[in-house]
């Protein structure tokens, strides 16, 4: 088997193996929890944003740089939702700003989601074939690292995609479609590694950036709403929780 095919092969089963996990995992707690394992998803994008991305970004370029892409991806985000929101209202009352709409955004963080983890797919494709090309047992070690750690932040992703409005079948079919950057990341890394390498710090703080600011801007404020001591420490508990699983699955597959 060819260097290039051990590539191909392992990019579209690493892809659809981590989203399909997740997917299995998220729905075994069942579809009316999900805004309460809504938490979870938040710990879990934070988790993977300060503990793995970022910390990845900042060995493979300059810290200012760095700095400055994550508050430029803010930035973009935050006029990409407002694009979304100005497509669903074109008046100053619409659902969107009701207070009576239903519990979901409307595909708002859902999208803002799919980008950023798209982002962070393609970089893991080029991890992929940068780790293959060196050799293919360090290749399959880098893909089931990857694999492992890809698995608690899609199930945050998945729960993000069902609270944002998305159907179970739609939330896996978007996810599946967004590890697809995962083969176009190995591939064009297979035939230009070194031009590729220098995009992994700008990519990855991009997505960091969608994770950050989907957490903090668009779900964390959905917490607020329940105020009771009992919700409070739920709440916590998830998110430490969804922070905890990122930081074991790293501990277990070594860094």
């Amino acid at each position: 088997m060819s260097t290039f095919s051990w590539i191909i092969a392992v990019s579209l089963a690493g892809g659809a193996l981590s989203v399909v996990a997740a997917a299995a995992l998220s729905l075994s707690v069942g579809a009316h929890r999900v805004n309460i394992l809504i938490s979870y998803a938040i710990g879990a994008l934070l988790g993977a944003a300060f503990l793995e991305i970022l910390p990845h970004a900042l060995e493979h370029g300059d810290p200012h740089k760095m700095a400055g892409t994550v508050l430029f991806g803010i930035l973009v985000f935050f006029v990409l939702e407002k694009l979304v929101l100005w497509r669903h209202c074109h008046h100053d009352h619409c659902e969107a700003h009701d207070a009576r709409a239903p519990a979901h955004d409307h595909g708002r963080s859902g999208l803002l989601i799919l980008v950023g983890d798209t982002f962070h797919n393609f970089v893991d494709g080029i991890l992929i074939a940068a780790a293959f090309l060196e050799n293919t047992e360090l290749g399959i070690v880098t893909a089931l690292a990857i694999i492992a750690h890809e698995i608690p932040q899609e199930v945050g992703d998945y729960l993000i995609l069902l609270h944002s409005g998305y159907s179970k079948a739609k939330a896996l079919a978007f996810n599946l479609l967004s590890s697809v950057a995962t083969l176009i990341g190995a591939t064009l890394a297979y035939f230009a590694l070194s031009e590729l390498t220098e995009w992994i710090p700008s990519l990855l703080g991009l997505a960091a950036a969608s994770m950050i600011y989907v957490a903090v801007a668009d779900l964390i404020p959905g917490l607020h709403k329940r105020t009771e001591l009992k919700a409070t420490l739920q709440q916590v508990m998830l998110i430490g929780l969804g922070i905890a699983s990122i930081a074991i699955v790293q501990a277990l597959v070594g860094e």
